[in-house]
């Protein structure tokens, strides 16, 4: 159930702005990783709109429409930022990396500085001086985290259907670079495009095949 707790008990211990940090598209085939951070301070947490409350929720759980209409919410009644990793990159550094990458951009992207962050997943962001926690599964237990999630994948869909636009034999818009069947399919009929992750191993198959 998601709630404000883990925030509610940081600002307790004295802590004066708190960053929710989550990031989509670690497991899709092509395309970038994207991150979001939504910092919080404690006056805001104690008016945040009914709206905010009732809508935000992890985003794997919401339509796609809802996430919009709860990523508008967040634009107008928080401090947003977001951090993006390209497919280069990805290959370059490994999708870990480039995640935490992508999360230092995030953090990077903010007019002020977090004192603490709570990042989903199991891992810290490695070589931070902002004191943090990972939390498994954050993105439907704490608010910050889902909000931010929320924020992330709705940047990565537009990107991903700029994409389609440039290669619609992919269908991109369907499935935003996740390997679905139709996604497998359109691989093996056409070969990797320059945006595929060529370190990801149905990629590389396919590629090594083609040339």
């Amino acid at each position: 159930m998601l709630s404000l707790n883990e925030e509610q008990n940081i600002f307790s211990q004295g802590y004066k702005i708190i960053g929710g940090i989550d990031e989509a598209g670690r497991g899709p085939l092509a395309g970038p990783v994207v991150a979001a951070c939504l910092l919080l301070k404690e006056d805001v947490i104690n008016n945040i709109s009914k709206d905010a409350l009732g809508i935000i929720n992890d985003s794997k759980k919401l339509t796609a429409k809802k996430r919009e209409e709860a990523a508008e919410i967040i634009r107008k009644e928080f401090m947003v930022g977001v951090g993006i990793c390209d497919h280069n990159t990805i290959d370059r550094i490994n999708i870990l990396e480039a995640t935490f990458l992508a999360m230092k951009k995030a953090l990077g992207a903010l007019r002020e500085k977090a004192d603490f962050i709570l990042v989903d997943g199991k891992f810290p962001i490695p070589n931070l001086s902002i004191k943090q926690k990972a939390i498994i599964s954050g993105d439907s237990l704490v608010f910050s985290i889902a909000a931010a999630s929320i924020i992330a994948k709705v940047e990565r869909d537009k990107i991903m259907m700029e994409i389609h636009e440039i290669y619609p034999q992919y269908v991109f818009n369907q499935h935003k670079g996740y390997g679905t069947k139709i996604h497998m399919e359109r691989l093996k009929e056409f070969g990797p495009s320059p945006i595929h992750r060529k370190s990801f191993a149905p990629v590389r198959k396919l590629a090594s095949h083609s040339s």
